[in-house]
């Protein structure tokens, strides 16, 4: 049974699907929620893992909210002693900052579903190889990095070109949602502040756009995200319980 650390910034970008694919694992997930607790110092060395969610905040907002410098201290530990790390829109941006690569305001912001591609690395990755063409995935972004140095681009979109890296073995940065499901993007539509920032965006794509689109693709991405998230927790730590999932 593995120890899985996730660090949580807002209430609203919960573990989603990936919730669900660990327990079934067998595994133990340990939330460190930084709205609630700000001056939380984990210790990575407890766990097996670490999952770093997404939030409103972004990487240079060290200022207003310190615990930014915690994690960025805690992945480059994670890293250090070798321990798998998945990072997830601002947590793939934070990633690519450990690893040296500027993170930046974006020229568009992606804000609901685009196509992502796969790039000549894809298919030999043993983690994003599910993604055999270009599929839709939802987004919510504004920001974007360069490639961090020596890592391996696995995934690509017209709009932002950095959509999903490795670096070394064990360490994966997901600009998109691949943890989305029904309720949760119906949540993100009825808060007022992802509504603010879509509006502010000028993203073409209005809510009753992302809603209809939503009831085209959510299955592909729900059975995309179980092929990929298992891979990458079978880094983390064996199965315990197989049977109880789909056969990938």
């Amino acid at each position: 049974m593995a120890r899985i650390l996730v660090f949580q910034h807002v209430a609203a970008e919960p573990l989603g699907t990936l919730d669900a694919i660990i327990r079934a694992r067998g595994h133990r997930i340990r939330f460190v929620n930084f709205t609630r607790h700000p001056d939380a110092r984990p210790a990575i060395e407890r766990y097996d893992g670490l999952i770093v969610l997404g939030g409103g905040m972004n990487v240079g907002d060290e200022a207003r909210f310190p615990h930014l410098l915690t994690e960025l201290a805690a992945i480059e530990r994670a890293l250090a002693l070798g321990k798998p790390v998945l990072g997830i829109c601002l947590g793939a941006q934070l990633l690519a900052r450990v690893l040296g690569a500027t993170v930046y305001p974006h020229s568009v912001s992606e804000i609901g579903w685009y196509p992502l591609e796969p790039t000549s690395e894809t298919a030999n990755d043993p983690v994003m190889c599910p993604l055999e063409r270009s599929q839709a995935v939802f987004q919510w972004h504004s920001y974007t990095f360069e490639r961090p140095r020596d890592a391996v681009l696995l995934a690509t979109s017209a709009q932002c070109p950095m959509q999903a890296f490795r670096y070394g073995e064990n360490a994966y940065g997901f600009q998109f949602h691949l943890e989305m499901d029904e309720a949760l993007i119906r949540r993100w539509l009825s808060e007022p502040s992802y509504l603010a920032d879509l509006e502010a965006s000028g993203s073409p794509q209005q809510p009753s756009a992302i809603e209809a689109a939503t009831s085209v693709h959510i299955e592909d991405l729900k059975t995309l995200a179980d092929r990929v998230f298992n891979r990458l927790l079978d880094r983390i730590g064996p199965m315990r319980a197989r049977k109880s999932l789909p056969s990938r």
